[in-house]
C-alpha cells in the first residue's frame, strides 16, 4: 500500500518525513473529516430527498391536522428530520477548528528541534537553519489546507442544512384555523 502511493505520488513520503508525527495527525483527522462531509453530501443530494418525500406522504396521510395531538406530532416528524439534517455537522465544525491549531503545534515542535540543534552544533548559519525552517512549516500549511477547504464545503452543509430545516417546516403546513391560532 505504501509503495503504491509513492509510486503515485512521490512527494508525499518527503512530506511525510518532513511534517513528522503531527503531520500525520493532521492527515488522520482531515481523513475522517472528509469521510463525515462526503456522507453529509450523500445524505443531502440522494438519501433526504426520499426522506422529505416519505415525510410528505405521512403528514398528508393525516386527516385531522388542527388538534394539539397534531402539532405535536408535526413537531415530532419535523425534529427527527431535524436531526438527520444535522447529524456530524458539528463534528465537521471541530475538526476543521483543530486542524489550523495542530499546524501550529507542529511549526513550534519544529522550531524546538531547530533550537535544540543550534544549541548542540552551535552553528547559526542561515544555511542551517533554513532546512529547519522548512520543516517546522509543512505542518502549519498541511493545517490551513485541511482548515480551508473544510471550511468552505462545512459552510455549504450548514447553509444547506438551515434552509432544509426552512423546507420542512413549509412542507408540513397545518390548517389555516391552526395557523391563525398559531399567530396569536
Amino acid at each position: 500500500m505504501l509503495t503504491l502511493l509513492d509510486n503515485l505520488f512521490p512527494w508525499f513520503g518527503d512530506m511525510m518525513e518532513l511534517g513528522g508525527d503531527i503531520l500525520l495527525l493532521i492527515l488522520l483527522i482531515a481523513s475522517l473529516m472528509w469521510a463525515f462531509i462526503i456522507e453529509r453530501l450523500v445524505f443531502f443530494w440522494w438519501v433526504f430527498p426520499a426522506k422529505q418525500k416519505l415525510l410528505q406522504e405521512i403528514w398528508e396521510q393525516r386527516h385531522e391536522k388542527v388538534s394539539w395531538y397534531a402539532k405535536q406530532y408535526r413537531t415530532l416528524l419535523i425534529g427527527r428530520a431535524t436531526r438527520d439534517v444535522n447529524r456530524n455537522l458539528s463534528i465537521i465544525s471541530t475538526m476543521v477548528k483543530i486542524c489550523p491549531l495542530l499546524g501550529l503545534l507542529g511549526t513550534v515542535m519544529g522550531m524546538l528541534e531547530i533550537f535544540d540543534a543550534l544549541a548542540i552544533t552551535g552553528n547559526n548559519s542561515a544555511r542551517a537553519t533554513a532546512g529547519g525552517v522548512s520543516k517546522a512549516t509543512v505542518s502549519t500549511m498541511a493545517g490551513m489546507v485541511v482548515a480551508i477547504s473544510g471550511f468552505m464545503i462545512s459552510n455549504y452543509l450548514t447553509t444547506r442544512a438551515a434552509n432544509t430545516q426552512s423546507l420542512l417546516l413549509e412542507m408540513l403546513p397545518m390548517d389555516k384555523k391552526q395557523r391563525v391560532n398559531n399567530k396569536d
